[in-house]
């Protein structure tokens, strides 16, 4: 039944049905044969449109100072962006030789410790200088620093 109309119930619409791959293509609707009316507009609402549509000085100026202001902000973020982006670099290139400096110490550090006799060092100081091991009364403790080393301001006291 390929381009056959049926019509459903009693309304009257018709209703076409094609089998098959060719399709119609859709007719724009030619309407009824009458002309659009055209919608009459006060002469209130035309005048208003039309000082809507103009733009005066002040409104100009406003969107060119909105405008330039917009540019220098832009401008100024890329530049500090750019900024940013410099001394990131600059950080981790001082990162870097402070890495590289650090184990250089550490390297010469432990090359000199290697080079150090200390069973010479302990012959020397008890034989030439006359140093002795220290006795029980002799060893003073303090707790509570967090440094590596104590400032002495006053003499320790003798028990």
């Amino acid at each position: 039944m390929a381009g056959a109309d049926k019509k459903r119930g009693t309304g009257k619409q018709k209703q076409t049905y094609v089998e098959g791959n060719v399709v119609r293509r859709v007719q724009p609707d030619q309407g009824n044969g009458q002309p659009k009316k055209s919608r009459k507009t006060s002469r209130a609402v035309r005048k208003n449109r039309e000082r809507a549509r103009q733009m005066n000085f002040g409104y100009v100026l406003f969107l060119a100072a909105v405008g330039a202001a917009a540019v220098f902000v832009c401008v100024n973020y890329l530049k500090l962006q750019s900024e940013n982006t410099k001394l990131r670099q600059e950080v981790t290139s001082l990162a870097v030789s402070l890495d590289e400096a650090k184990l250089e110490n550490d390297a010469d550090y432990n090359r000199i410790m290697a080079t150090v006799d200390m069973e010479h060092v302990k012959d020397v100081a008890m034989n030439k200088l006359g140093m002795d091991h220290a006795r029980k009364g002799q060893i003073v403790t303090y707790s509570g620093i967090d440094s590596d080393y104590v400032r002495q301001y006053t003499d320790v006291p003798e028990e």
